[in-house]
């Protein structure tokens, strides 16, 4: 068979030569040892935490070796693309603070763009040309039809499905029934034409599972589709060997498509890039762990975790006692030192499944958020109410000096000890919603009827805003005391037979009535905040309230 001439048939034209690429994408000018490792999704619209997972494994590497992190976008499928997706990525990633330092729309050295696949089509086209030339690919006719019954055969057969071997019908098309489908306009695909045997075993170094087996390909994967565009598999293969990719960290999801993967580099006759296959993220369903799904579990979107005002540092910490298992003890000995100083490695990834645990994560952000200074919980919180919030939460940062006053408050600035109340941004705004809008009452009384409006009517009466806290507590006793209520905790401890109860329980009215809760921080301080005027009126209506 004519292979020139049929590669000039199925792709007309000249491309450049294939030595015109080497010299337009050089080898990169880095330090010995220096990695260049990529973040590459697809514009679906949905970017997740195994996303996350790897970008920070792939950030952590390329920068502590002095190496690159590009941003590739792999828009190959159409069909899946969803538009404003890429700047969802973006945005995403870089709440996360992740480092790119080139890609799409990232700026920086542009010598290895473009970083759109589609914006490729040239160089992939000029590399299937080639591989049609030297008999190493061929085009394929089958129809949907045509594949789905032969999956089904394979199926109801139970081989491995897949177009290869006796299944591959289109393989050893003559040279006349080639054109005889081309000239009646036949719809066509470029498959590779695998030198692959199942029987052979490929032993392969993966960076974090070790050594590994792999069968030989023998799958003619589908390299150039109907309309033009190459497939990921062969895209990849192009693209990390002209943007100078050194190591790659993916999902174990990808171990399966390794043998295609490792015979398109070497009909390619490109040098592969390392890689390692990170765990999948497991979560714990009852007795089972199963792997965090899309469809059951919201937080597997990264979206989840900017709506919820996830605080993006206690993210990357819970990220990183998953990625590498000395981190968690690195930061118990270095609680506040920038993430970036802790030496991470490929080699300590976990090499099965990694069990989510989101209370873990929740416990990492109270702490984390209780390390703030009321400076910086306000920017956070402001931020995300900016992006997420209601217009009421917006407009709680319009008068600084009190919301300053309510964060020192509610995180226990100046105390003996922090308080660790606040576990999201979302959920802190509704913590602190109390000193800006009157809330629906959360808690129920303990004390009621006629006694409850006695302790209402009795502060009231003797309330001065004006008061200290020594002053506004003794008035507290006073109503206790003319209600049946010990003054001293002391006294109801001794004989609380004698007392309807303490001067707790009475503050409880009044915490109560104040904020609709039963559990907040200091009483007379949130009186002060909210002024006498607003106090007085909240008792008032809890006086009329059922």
């Amino acid at each position: 068979m004519d292979y020139k001439a049929l590669a000039e048939r199925l792709l007309p034209g000249e491309f450049p030569a294939l030595s015109h690429f080497e010299e337009i994408y050089p080898p990169r000018a880095l330090p010995e040892g220096a990695e260049v490792t990529r973040l590459a999704p697809s514009p679906t619209g949905f970017i997740h935490l195994g996303n996350l997972f790897a970008a920070i494994a792939n950030e952590r590497i390329a920068h502590r070796s002095g190496g690159i992190l590009y941003l590739r976008i792999e828009d190959t499928d159409l069909k899946r693309k969803v538009d404003g997706a890429v700047e969802a990525v973006k945005n995403a990633l870089r709440y996360f603070d992740i480092k790119f330092d080139e890609g799409a729309e990232i700026g920086g050295d542009n010598t290895y763009g473009p970083w759109y696949q589609r914006q490729r089509a040239e160089i992939y086209r000029a590399f299937v040309k080639h591989l049609i030339e030297e008999g190493r690919a061929y085009p394929c006719f089958c129809t949907e039809e045509e594949l789905s019954a032969l999956r089904e055969e394979q199926t109801k057969n139970k081989q491995i499905t897949g177009y290869y071997g006796k299944y591959a019908k289109c393989r050893n098309l003559s040279e006349e029934e080639i054109y005889r489908n081309l000239d009646a306009g036949k719809p066509f695909v470029i498959r590779l034409k695998s030198m692959g045997n199942p029987e052979n075993k490929i032993r392969f170094h993966d960076e974090i599972k070790g050594d590994i087996t792999v069968t030989e390909n023998d799958q003619d994967v589908v390299i150039l589709k109907s309309d033009g565009i190459p497939t990921y598999h062969f895209a990849h293969a192009i693209d990390d060997h002209f943007m100078r990719t050194t190591l790659v960290i993916r999902g174990e999801e990808w171990l399966a498509s390794l043998p295609i993967h490792i015979e398109l580099f070497d009909a390619l006759g490109f040098q592969r890039p390392r890689y390692g296959h990170n765990c999948s993220l497991m979560k714990q369903d009852g007795d089972t762990r199963r792997k965090l799904s899309k469809r059951k579990d919201p937080e597997l979107s990264l979206e989840f975790y900017r709506k919820e005002g996830y605080f993006a540092r206690a993210v990357k910490i819970y990220m990183l006692t998953l990625l590498n298992s000395n981190f968690e003890e690195w930061y118990l000995k270095n609680p506040d030192a920038p993430l970036e100083e802790f030496k991470f490695t490929a080699a300590k990834m976990s090499k099965s499944g990694t069990l989510f645990d989101l209370d873990k994560l929740n416990d990492i952000s109270k702490n984390e958020l209780s390390k703030l200074s009321e400076e910086e919980m306000f920017a956070f919180l402001r931020g995300w109410a900016e992006e997420y919030g209601t217009p009421a939460q917006k407009n709680y940062f319009s008068d600084r000096e009190k919301t300053l006053k309510v964060l020192s408050l509610c995180m226990g600035v100046g105390g003996k000890k922090r308080r660790k109340d606040f576990t999201t941004a979302s959920q802190a705004m509704k913590f602190i919603s109390i000193f800006f809008e009157r809330t629906p009452r959360e808690d129920e009384y303990r004390v009621g009827g006629e006694t409850k409006r006695a302790i209402l009517n009795g502060f009231l009466e003797r309330y001065d805003p004006a008061d200290d806290m020594q002053v506004w507590f003794s008035k507290v006793k006073e109503v206790a005391a003319e209600n049946g209520f010990a003054a001293e905790t002391k006294d109801y401890k001794a004989n609380p037979e004698n007392y309807k109860g303490s001067v707790a329980d009475v503050a409880e009215v009044l915490r109560i009535a104040t904020t609709g809760r039963a559990n907040t921080p200091d009483l007379w301080t949130i009186q002060q905040i909210l002024g006498g005027e607003e106090t007085r009126a909240r008792v008032q209506a809890a006086l009329t309230a059922d």
